[in-house]
């Protein structure tokens, strides 16, 4: 069988083309897909509440009982044990709060600016990354990294005031499936990782049902794990509200 040079040139170019690597998507690409995976903008818009109950589990098998529920921008997350309730709270307008029974403080208090941008970051519904843009926050594509042996797009976003977060997608869900949380608290830099899983939908979007969450290194984490989810149930805005003493 006689190879022209013309065949030998076509084979070389096609085997070429197989070995180079598929090009990446942008990050507003990914963005999109992660949006369209999470449910869509419109489904995202109609979720006016969101309510989640669980139990939170600490390393070791220790136990709350968990509540959160996120609204307008503001959060209120409560964790109980023996009639006990540690509450955490944002009200969307710049104030966090607490009560933390466990420390023999029965009356809320105001908590500081690190502290309570860091819990205006989890009253968000759709998220750090799907509100980057809105905020004002930058996004950019940083490649991919292995998660458990899934090669996953890598995103970093930037906000205004500089913390940053770090984003593996799962390639083919396009659903997050661990965040990178590099932060200042009270003057000290802090790195946090959270994994989630087990998502389901709720009115149609997506949420994770089971979150890992510890310090950057930690050999145990605590863990989150949602048995019961609702949407758009009255959250008035007092519930939120930091109680007069």
């Amino acid at each position: 069988m006689r190879i022209t040079a013309g065949a030998l040139g076509a084979l070389f170019l096609a085997t070429a083309a197989m070995a180079q690597p598929a090009a990446l998507p942008s990050a507003d690409e990914i963005v999109q897909k992660n949006l369209a995976a999470r449910g869509g903008q419109a489904a995202l818009a109609a979720l006016t509440s969101l309510t989640l109950d669980g139990k939170l589990v600490f390393p070791g098998g220790f136990e709350l009982t968990y509540h959160e529920v996120r609204s307008g921008g503001a959060v209120r997350v409560e964790a109980t044990l023996q009639g006990l309730t540690l509450v955490q709270a944002y009200d969307g307008k710049g104030g966090g709060w607490r009560i933390n029974p466990f420390e023999g403080r029965k009356d809320a208090e105001k908590m500081g600016d690190d502290e309570a941008r860091s819990l205006a970051d989890a009253a968000t519904i759709p998220g750090v990354l799907l509100s980057a843009r809105a905020d004002g926050a930058s996004v950019s594509l940083l490649g991919r990294e292995d998660f458990d042996g899934t090669d996953c797009y890598k995103l970093k976003v930037i906000q205004k005031d500089g913390d940053e977060f770090i984003y593996l997608i799962d390639p083919d869900s396009m659903l997050e499936v661990k965040i990178v949380e590099t932060r200042k608290l009270r003057g000290a830099v802090q790195v946090s990782e959270t994994e989630l899983g087990d998502y389901e939908a709720v009115a149609g979007v997506m949420f994770p049902m089971s979150v890992e969450s510890g310090p950057q290194g930690a050999s145990q984490r605590q863990r989150t794990i949602i048995t019961k989810a609702a949407a758009n149930a009255a959250a008035p805005p007092a519930l939120f509200a930091q109680p007069a003493k």
